[in-house]
């Protein structure tokens, strides 16, 4: 049967109130809208570590351990999750609607053939992951799917595009490869936001360890009832209560061989493995964007060198204007001189107009022959 969702009545926002939904590990779900001293007594974390969670630091991730709860930031993810339950920052987003059918799907159902399970709920489970690293496996794998989606979307629109700006370099297709540039380096660093703390996880065990809100929620129970049983046993006996030192010696023992031993190493373990699968993917899909980014630097090479082509024929094509522009300007001196009024016996020469203007032009063709050639000696240029 579908986990029923239990909407509370929305009224007027209090200050500081921000919608959240609470789902249990039986998939029993609800929203509501409380403050954070509410979610502060609830789970017992720090108020500082709410403002994690704030708008300020929406676009870090993080994963961190306190003594009840385990916070989660990633992307849009953003929870708070206890041995028992998990507290999800605004539920009703788009992006997070993924995660909360995830949630739905995947956490267990409260069903008459699950009372069995109900008595075990106290019990470590050896054959599954714990509830707040289910939790954290369906966030890792929401925000892992969200980010390589988005990789797909601009390999997409990378490639073509780039194709596009090799054929024709216009401004159109510049102000395109540029606003897919800018893209590519925004999600860059959102991918290696989560991969960078999965690694930092994975490079402390102690931090890891942490992480096993369940452990520590039974060493607590385990340790109170060893300490109500001593109490018992103590005043049945009219013997003296015993210590806090010997109330830990008792805890610690049965905690110690009953949990620690048995399941400290295992669930790091599992933990490290967890972590491992999700950053060897991130770390595809950070490798996805390295080579749109690669294929953007050589086809702007490309570009550049098809630029620096077409300015070098420009240059040659201005030199060979000006050599010709040279030749003219020799046969216009030519033609400027005798066209001065100063006395000259081949003025009075019938027929030698033709012969001069094609002695002067010949001579002009010379000289433009003679500096091309140079030119090119002087590689100045192309063949």
């Amino acid at each position: 049967a579908a986990p029923s969702t239990s909407k509370t009545p929305l009224k007027k926002k209090a200050s500081g109130a921000r919608l959240w939904m609470r789902m249990d590990r039986a998939g029993q779900s609800e929203l509501i809208e409380c403050d954070k001293n509410v979610i502060i007594k609830r789970v017992s974390i720090p108020a500082r570590d709410l403002r994690i969670l704030g708008p300020i630091f929406s676009q870090s991730s993080s994963i961190l351990a306190r003594e009840k709860a385990m916070i989660v930031n990633l992307e849009f993810i953003r929870a708070i999750v206890t041995a028992e339950e998990v507290l999800l920052l605004e539920p009703l987003q788009q992006e997070v609607l993924p995660f909360v059918d995830q949630l739905r799907r995947q956490l267990p159902h409260k069903s008459p053939n699950n009372n069995k399970q109900s008595q075990e709920q106290t019990e470590p489970l050896q054959d599954q992951l714990p509830f707040e690293f289910q939790v954290l496996e369906m966030a890792l794998e929401v925000v892992c799917t969200y980010l390589d989606s988005n990789v797909a979307e601009l390999e997409r629109d990378a490639y073509p595009a780039l194709d596009e700006l090799a054929r024709n370099v216009s401004t159109k297709n510049l102000e395109h490869v540029r606003s897919l540039k800018s893209n590519l380096t925004r999600l860059l660093a959102r991918v290696q936001k989560v991969r960078d703390e999965i690694e930092h996880l994975l490079d402390d065990n102690d931090d890891m360890a942490q992480l096993y809100v369940t452990r520590k929620w039974i060493q607590q129970n385990q340790l109170a009832e060893a300490a109500a049983t001593a109490t018992t046993t103590t005043t049945s006996n009219s013997v003296t209560p015993p210590t806090v030192a010997q109330l830990r010696r008792i805890g610690s023992t049965r905690s110690g061989s009953i949990v620690s031993n048995n399941l400290q190493f295992q669930d790091v373990e599992d933990l490290e493995m967890l972590l491992e699968a999700y950053f060897m993917q991130l770390d595809g899909t950070r490798n996805k964007i390295l080579s749109v980014r690669e294929y953007i630097d050589d086809t702007e090479d490309y570009v550049n060198i098809q630029l620096d082509n077409q300015r070098n024929e420009l240059i040659q094509l201005q030199l060979t204007l000006m050599i010709t522009s040279f030749a003219v300007a020799v046969e216009t001196l030519l033609a400027g001189i005798f066209g001065m009024n100063i006395p000259c016996s081949l003025y009075n020469v019938n027929g030698i107009f033709g012969e001069t203007v094609g002695i002067m032009t010949a001579f002009s063709f010379v000289c433009f022959v003679i500096v091309l050639g140079y030119a090119r000696w002087k590689k100045l240029l192309g063949s």
